[in-house]
Parts: structure tokens; C-alpha cells; sequence
């Protein structure tokens, strides 16, 4: 692979055949995001570039939008191989299996060895940590990090009867609560009691009942997976209860991208998605509503979720240290609550929550304190080596029970027979 090479700017035409002296030597970092979640996103890390720029003019950051997650790792890839590739991106927190075996990320303990980087490294939730944190290494910085809550329109609860204060605590409460909160008329559904969706990300809302069922999908080194077992089962067999036997849910797939949008024009009544969602929906709902964390089966729980900042081995060291200044930055305890209530994600380490900022945001809005709060329960995102296509065969499974195209039983053993097969390789 090409390394990039720092790239000094001097302004005009004339400027470029001149020796650059007595000027600084400006080094240039572009890097790559996703936008998964409603607002404006992008717009909130340009912002963030030209601050950062303003405070550090020798460095020149470039954030460049590309897509979905998917969308993102794919470009990411494809541009390396080009020699053409960002110096960093914004990815899946659940990719770091693969970029560590495909050797297109660095670690950053061997960047951070300062005594003020160590602390910095150390200054995270430990429970985001944990999807970078790989043979005691940190390979990925969490960013736009998050869990999945619950969220409920309090005049759909107040209108059945429901206390619209109070949302459901268990399975069974959260499936009778569904069953009261669907509407009908003449037959047909006005509004649903739940939904959760089952394109997009269907592994990691699986993933929340299967760990409120006492299940584990995978093991902390990536190499097995258990997604056939007894809790796997009964959470799967849960979820399509709520559309078959309750008939509180919509039968067949649910959208990602529109379930935001459901709950906000009245089409149902609880939706489960990430907590990355709560601005938007705070700035567009027309009706009160409540945030909780997710109901328990056994236990409660949840997978955190979203993404890490990466750092490419292409990067050259004058790169490598300026993507650090610009990490240290951008995930400060003041830039980091600024991101939580500038978009819903959970600012990811303790000290952001005490800023006079974050403060304020949650003493006029204490559901946003509900993901943080929730952390205690949660799990690493499922993560695995040849993490896309384990995680596909996942995915694949749990859309054919949701659709009825196979028993849970016989999808969940299918996905995990395919599991084996590809993660042999990686078994010592």
C-alpha cells in the first residue's frame, strides 16, 4: 500500500516555486463518516473541522460524508487500495476484527504514550471500550457511540388507558402494553403498540433480547459464536410472538430508516432503535414523549452500538500525531457533551456528564441520561472476525423467521452452523 505523503499548502500559484521559509508546514488529514441516524449530522462535524482548525492551523482536517456505515467501510477500503484512502474514518466500533486482519489499522497505545494520552485513553466508558479493546490494545476511539432504548408517546398511553408516565419493565409487561396501545379500525391497524426494526441492523436489536434472555452470541476473542442457543431461541421466538400471538407488532420486516418516522406521525406507539435518534425525535415529535431503558426477559440489557474513530497504517507519522491532537480534541469532556446534545448519541466518557453544558441539557431533559444510565447492563456489540459475513448469516436467519420462511429453531441453527465454518480459520 502507497503511504500518503503530508502535503505542505502555501495559497497561491506563485507561492509553490518559492523554499517555504519561515512558514509552518501545514499537514493535511482528511477522513471518512457515516450518518446512520435523522439531523443534521454532517453539518455538526464540519462544524467541528473549522473549530478545530481555528485552534490548530498547522493542521488542516477534512471530514468527508460517505454514506451508511457499510457505504463508509467499503469506500474506506477501496480508496486504500487505491493509495488514495483517508488518513481515518469514523466505523463500526464492530469492524475492528477485520481491519486488524486485513492490517489497515495502528493501534494508538503506541501514539498515546504520554503520561496525559494514557489518561486520555483511560477516560472512556469502559463499556465502549470494550469492541476496540483487542490483545490489550486500543484500536478504535469511541465516537458516535450508543445503546438501543425504548422509547413511548405518552398521549398513545394516556388514550389506552396506560399510566403515560411509566414504561413497560419486563417482557411481558412490554408485550401487554403492545397488545393495549394497537388501534383498529374496521379491521385494519391505525397504530401498532411496538415496533423493532429488522433491516439495517437487525443483529443488534436481536441482540438486546437475546442478552435479556441470558444468552451470549459470541466470545470476547471473535472466534466462536453461539447464536443456536436455548436463549438465542427463546428471544427470537419472543419477537416474532409480538406480531404472531400478540398481533401488536407488524408482521414481516420493519425498517431502520423509517421507524423514527413511524413514531413520529402516530403510526405505533413504543419503538425500539438507538439512542443516537433522540434529537431528532426531540425536535420533530408534536406529542410528549418518554424515554426508558429496554424491558428485561431475564435480566436487562442491551449492545452498545455505533461507531469508533480508526486510524490508518497508511498515515505518515506527522499524520499520525496530528490525527491524534485532533482525537484529543474532538472527544474532550466539553466536545464530547456537545455532541450529546447536539445529536442524542451518548457522550462517551464520565467527566463530559459533570460539564455546565451536559448539566443544564439534562436537568431540562433527563431523558437523556437514560442510554448513560443503561451502560451499567450493557454488552459489546456482537463482533467476530470476518465480521460482515458472520454477522450477515446472522441477519439472514433472523429475517427469515420474521417473514416465516423458517423456524427459529432451524434459522438460528443455520446461521450458526455458517458461523463455524467461517471462523475456523481463526481458531487456535
Amino acid at each position: 500500500m502507497t503511504p500518503f505523503t503530508r502535503r505542505t499548502l502555501l495559497g497561491s500559484a506563485a507561492a509553490l516555486a518559492m523554499p517555504a521559509i519561515g512558514r509552518a508546514a501545514i499537514t493535511s488529514l482528511s477522513f471518512y463518516f457515516p450518518v446512520a441516524v435523522g439531523g443534521p449530522i454532517t453539518r455538526i462535524i464540519d462544524g467541528y473541522a473549522t473549530d478545530f482548525m481555528k485552534a490548530n492551523p498547522d493542521i488542516e482536517v477534512k471530514p468527508v460524508y460517505a454514506g451508511s456505515y457499510a457505504d463508509t467501510l467499503t469506500k474506506a477500503r477501496t480508496a486504500l487500495k487505491g493509495g488514495q484512502g483517508p488518513e481515518m474514518a469514523v466505523l463500526l466500533s464492530t469492524d475492528t476484527f477485520s481491519l486488524i486482519d486485513e492490517e489497515l489499522i495502528v493501534p494508538f497505545d503506541a501514539l498515546a504514550t504520554s503520561a496525559e494520552d494514557k489518561a486520555w485513553l483511560q477516560a472512556f466508558y469502559p463499556a465502549f471500550l470494550r469492541n476496540g479493546l483487542i490483545q490489550g490494545q486500543t484500536w478504535g476511539i469511541p465516537f458516535q457511540r450508543s445503546t438501543i432504548v425504548l422509547y413511548w408517546n405518552k398521549d398513545s398511553f394516556r388514550e389506552a388507558g396506560l399510566d403515560p408516565e411509566k414504561a413497560p419493565q419486563s417482557w411481558a409487561e412490554h408485550a401487554t402494553f403492545a397488545q393495549q396501545l394497537t388501534k383498529r379500525e374496521g379491521g385494519a391497524v391505525t397504530r401498532w403498540g411496538v415496533q423493532i426494526p429488522s433491516s439495517g441492523f437487525p443483529y443488534w436489536l436481536y441482540q438486546a433480547l437475546a442478552t435479556q434472555a441470558g444468552a451470549t452470541l459470541a466470545n470476547a476473542e471473535g472466534t466462536e459464536t453461539d447464536f443456536a442457543a436455548t436463549g438465542c431461541v427463546a428471544a427470537l421466538r419472543y419477537w416474532i410472538d409480538l406480531a404472531e400471538q400478540q398481533k401488536a407488532h407488524p408482521p414481516g420486516i420493519v425498517e431502520w430508516g423509517t421507524t423514527p418516522r413511524d413514531f413520529l406521525e402516530g403510526k405505533v406507539a413504543m419503538i425500539w432503535t438507538t439512542t443516537g435518534n433522540l434529537s431528532n425525535i426531540r425536535t420533530n415529535a408534536k406529542f410528549p414523549f418518554g424515554v426508558a431503558m429496554l424491558p428485561a426477559g431475564k435480566q436487562r440489557g442491551t449492545p452498545t452500538g455505533g461507531g469508533n474513530f480508526f486510524l490508518f497504517k497508511s498515515a505518515t507519522p506527522d499524520q499520525r500525531a496530528a490525527g491524534l491532537r485532533f482525537l484529543r480534541w474532538v472527544s474532550s469532556p466539553e466536545r464530547a457533551a456537545q455532541w450529546g446534545v447536539d445529536t442524542g448519541y451518548v457522550a462517551t466518557r464520565p467527566d463530559a456528564w459533570e460539564t455546565p453544558a451536559m448539566k443544564q441539557y439534562v436537568a431540562g431533559f433527563p431523558a437523556a441520561a437514560v442510554a448513560r444510565d443503561q451502560l451499567q447492563y450493557a454488552v459489546p456489540e456482537l463482533s467476530t472476525h470476518d465480521n460482515q459475513r458472520v454477522t450477515q448469516a446472522l441477519n439472514d436467519a433472523l429475517q427469515a423467521a420474521l417473514t416465516g420462511r423458517k423456524a427459529p429453531d432451524a434459522a438460528l441453527q443455520e446461521a450458526q452452523t455458517t458461523a463455524t465454518r467461517l471462523l475456523r480459520p481463526y481458531q487456535k
